[in-house]
């Protein structure tokens, strides 16, 4: 009992809403006791507003990196509450500067995660001040120089806690990645087993959606680290932390090999248990992986008794009789590519054994800069990147100007309300829209779902604690707790986190003594702001997926043409593990993840929208069927399986390159076609898919004399896609 307690704790001390609500916890409850000890209760709400507003720009981030953040997140502030002084006598005057101000601030979060929220915290902090200004100039000067003040403080205590802790966030993302990666190999061990009328494209599609969430949590990782490398030699923890996130990537390539089509698989050694134990293989090494996962996160070592060793043993012993029977019978082409294939997946399940093995050893000693370990650094560099970056997404076809469009928009419509109704907290209203749009519709619409369910159900327990425990210490208890439940939950269960600040914000309207009327006013302003976020969210540029699907799906095949090349180049110079080649296996993956998280996200917008819907569910699962297929090459670099490329291979590769390009160019010219006038492109495209079908129809042939890995897999490769351009060809009608 006591060591589950013991590991317990030890997993909860390195979780990221643990920590997170630990920070706002310690930050509140200071300020509390400040107020109290120095009888302020009166001047303690702008005070937690810019705690709040000031944690809501953090990110995860080393000292150094959230120190810089500060700093600008303060310059924004500044600025914002300057902006409500001098406007806060003309109300139009004010809502142009905040619709000004949400569309330039909102396209600076195009540049990455830090300045979204750094965005986010800024536009916040606008409406905190108009609401604890909006009485008079005497109010303004007392409450802005205290909101500012702190958001000061927050960011002592961010600082501060990010340089004493700075482990606790890379052991939580690393321990996220492996419990994903675990689950996403019990998902790949379905499509072995070898049953008739199984729902093999069902599962290949909630394969294909888990990645997304796999290729999410290895990119988050990546920042994780990344913002923690300094320019000399890193410690041994962060070695560590380095060497088995770079066992992640190995992992992932490996698990996401597919050496043939499964249902020929089946087929072919339906009488046979070998399927099952290449599954229980899998399985076993996704337990593993939920291991280690847990691991990280406690800080203890993994426990294993043998039993993956043992599988394998098994599973090559069955593979080996299997291999000496047909070696007398003398097999059928297909037997013996079947045959092949199975012996490439038993040893890819091997070689994926051994690097969970190696994830648990020690990191190799080897210089910070090497290319093993170099990471690529996607934060902007400079100004004149940033603008380019910015400038990039001045464009119509860009989520982020629709979505700095829409929210300014939304703002004055807001307002607008508020001025009508003469809301003395219509700031409310703001509030509400600021929290709840984002740049995707679907994503609009679970949040303000969200935010109104967490609302109603934060009055009535602030009520119920206002009516049952009176004492005001006891409220301010819960007052702190409050927020750090919401900080500490507001990235996984924003509905709970919605109900724990409106408790907090009942509770200090009532430690003021001003509760009359907020319940009421609270909940008419967040209904309100939600059905102008949902409005706009369908009718101002709103952002379908289903209309913007063929530049996804360009974008697919352009990164996996990119990977296939570095692919070959390392058959002709050799296996090794260098940036550009794990940048290119990392673009392919993450395009294929933007894809499938693009098709979850068309699944709930309005029907009257979802164009191509089936289509968009076949192009996902064969593009990720081919990128399996890839990966499967990259995964056999080096192996004894890979032989040097003879003629009729080079030439199918370099015609399967050639092809992925032409096709992402025109799917490409189909995005800038309006919808109208598709069918034309289509017409046009269709000389060119006939012309790749008969070099496929060429090339093949030759390719399939040597009865090599490669070969194999590039002719499996040219069996998807033939379909991929039929899908394509669907997608251009209008």
């Amino acid at each position: 009992m006591e060591t589950n307690w013991k590991l317990s704790w030890q997993q909860a001390r390195n979780h990221e809403g643990v920590t997170r609500g630990a920070r706002a916890f310690l930050a509140l409850a200071a300020v509390l006791a400040w107020g109290w000890w120095s009888g302020w209760q009166a001047q303690l709400m702008p005070v937690l507003l810019g705690v709040i507003a000031s944690a809501l720009t953090e990110t995860d981030d080393s000292w150094r990196g959230r120190l810089r953040a500060q700093g600008l997140a303060l310059v924004c502030f500044s600025f914002m509450a300057w902006a409500v002084w001098a406007t806060m006598a003309s109300p139009w005057l004010l809502v142009a500067v905040l619709a000004v101000s949400a569309f330039a601030i909102t396209m600076l979060g195009a540049l990455s995660e830090r300045y979204r929220a750094i965005a986010f915290g800024s536009l916040v902090l606008f409406i905190y001040a108009g609401l604890a200004t909006h009485s008079s100039r005497d109010a303004a000067q007392q409450s802005l120089p205290l909101m500012l003040a702190g958001a000061v403080w927050y960011g002592v205590v961010s600082v501060g806690w990010t340089a004493a802790l700075p482990r606790a966030p890379v052991r939580d993302r690393l321990a996220k990645l492996y419990a994903l990666l675990g689950e996403y190999l019990r998902l790949k061990a379905l499509l072995l087993e070898p049953v008739r009328d199984v729902d093999l494209e069902r599962r290949r599609m909630a394969l294909a959606l888990h990645n997304g969430r796999v290729v999410d949590a290895l990119n988050a990782t990546k920042e994780s680290l990344i913002s923690r490398m300094g320019r000399g030699t890193p410690p041994l923890w962060l070695r560590t932390a380095m060497h088995q996130y770079l066992a992640a990537q190995d992992v992932h390539e490996r698990v996401s090999s597919s050496h043939e089509h499964y249902d020929l698989l089946a087929q072919a050694f339906f009488h046979s248990d070998v399927l099952y134990r290449c599954q229980r293989v899998l399985t076993l090494l996704g337990e593993q992986a939920l291991k280690l996962s847990q691991a990280i996160g406690t800080q203890s070592e993994p426990q294993h008794w043998g039993a993956t060793a043992r599988a394998i043993e098994d599973m090559q012993a069955a593979m080996a009789h299997l291999a000496a029977t047909e070696d007398g019978a003398a097999p059928q082409a297909v037997q013996g590519r079947a045959l092949r294939s199975l012996q490439a997946l038993g040893d890819n399940l091997t070689a994926l054994a051994s690097v969970f093995a190696g994830a648990l050893a020690l990191p190799p000693h080897a210089p910070a800069d090497s290319p093993d370990c170099t990471l690529l650094d996607r934060e902007p560099r400079s100004l004149a990147d940033a603008w380019g970056r910015v400038r990039a997404h001045a464009r119509l076809a860009s989520p982020w100007l629709r979505h700095s469009l829409r929210l300014s928009v939304s703002l004055v419509a807001g307002f607008c309300v508020m001025q009508a109704t003469a809301d003395p907290r219509g700031f409310w209203i703001l509030l509400t829209i600021v929290f709840v749009s984002q740049p995707h519709y679907a994503a609009t619409q679970a949040r303000l779902m969200q935010r109104a369910k967490g609302t109603a159900l934060g009055l009535a327990l602030g009520w119920a604690v206002i009516q049952l425990l009176p004492d005001a210490r006891v409220q301010a208890t819960l007052l702190v707790l409050g927020g750090a439940v919401f900080f500490g939950a507001r990235h996984t269960r924003y509905t709970l986190a919605t109900a724990a600040v409106t408790t907090l914000l009942l509770l200090s309207f009532h430690q003021l003594g001003t509760t009359s009327g907020v319940i009421s006013a609270r909940l008419f302003d967040t209904v309100v702001g939600c059905l102008i976020a949902a409005v706009a969210s369908w009718t101002v540029l709103p952002y379908w997926q289903s209309r913007h699907w063929p530049q996804l799906a360009a974008q697919v095949l352009q990164t996996q043409a990119v990977y296939l090349r570095e692919i070959l180049a390392q058959y002709q110079g050799g296996k090794c593990d260098h940036l550009a080649y794990r940048l290119a296996r990392r673009n392919a993956h993450n395009a294929d993840a933007a894809l499938s998280n693009a098709y979850s996200a068309m699944l709930q917008e309005p029907a009257r929208v979802r164009d191509h819907v089936d289509v968009a569910a076949r192009f996902l699962c064969l593009s990720h069927t081919q990128l399996n297929y890839l990966s499967a090459l990259g995964a056999q670099r080096g192996g004894a399986a890979a032989r040097p490329m003879d003629e009729g291979t080079q030439a199918l590769a370099q015609t399967l390159l050639v092809s992925l390009q032409q096709l992402a160019g025109e799917l490409e010219r189909i995005q800038r076609v309006p919808a109208s006038r598709r069918r034309r492109a289509a017409a046009h495209a269709a000389p060119a898919v006939a012309e790749l079908a008969r070099e496929w129809g060429t090339a093949a042939p030759q390719a399939a004399g040597p009865h090599s890995l490669m070969a194999a897999q590039l002719q499996l490769v040219g069996k998807v896609f033939p379909q991929l351009q039929d899908q394509a060809r669907q997608l251009a009608q209008p």
